[in-house]
């Protein structure tokens, strides 16, 4: 009988331990970036995309609203002073996603900001993290009431690899994260949460 009452409190003691290091994860997240590895990646994906585009006479940056912006903004920041004026603009997919009408939630779209066209111009497309893939896609849709773009190229911060349920892929990457369908993976920007820093986290 006591071998019986100290085997299930060794149980319950370890299923506490257990409880409480999955809080403790979902509590302290790991941090896969800090401020000056995000600094080298903008400076790195900057230099590729003068590389790749000369002048920008024939290439519009595009960022997706809303995770996409500020990052879209960064990169912008290093580009123009080192090139020529380059025509940027904002885009919403919020009603071209195609599970737009399966979310219970009333979704608040923000704003679409494009006043050019992108006939036969190169689209860089600026995103934070690409996860299934899904919002590009449904960027791709809302593009075509801007013109006919020549080419569409993908810049994402982080590419969430092995989470992808459309065949696309980053023509420009940050870094690459290997994560699961139970994490999550959090960016911050010093001007929206004071501090430029990648989180993962793992869902409760």
């Amino acid at each position: 009988m006591f071998g019986f009452k100290s085997r299930n409190l060794n149980f319950i003691i370890k299923r506490k331990k257990s409880l409480i290091l999955s809080q403790t994860s979902v509590m302290n997240p790991k941090k896969i970036l800090n401020a000056r590895q995000i600094s080298t990646i903008l400076h790195r994906l900057s230099y590729q995309l003068i590389e790749d585009h000369n002048n920008f006479s024939e290439t519009v940056i595009i960022a997706i609203q809303p995770r996409g912006v500020y990052f879209a903004e960064r990169i912008m920041k290093l580009l123009i002073n080192d090139s020529n004026e380059i025509k940027f603009g904002l885009l919403d997919v919020t009603f071209y996603r195609d599970d737009f009408r399966r979310s219970e939630k009333v979704l608040k779209a923000n704003k679409t900001k494009i006043d050019f066209s992108i006939e036969n111009k190169t689209v860089v497309l600026i995103d934070d993290v690409l996860f299934t893939g899904r919002s590009i896609r449904a960027a791709m849709d809302a593009l075509q009431a801007f013109g006919r773009p020549k080419a569409v190229q993908l810049l994402n911060l982080i590419d969430r690899r092995f989470s992808r349920e459309l065949p696309i892929q980053p023509d420009y990457c940050g870094t690459q994260v290997d994560s699961r369908l139970n994490q999550r993976v959090k960016v911050c920007w010093k001007e929206k949460d004071n501090e430029d820093a990648v989180y993962l986290f793992k869902n409760s």
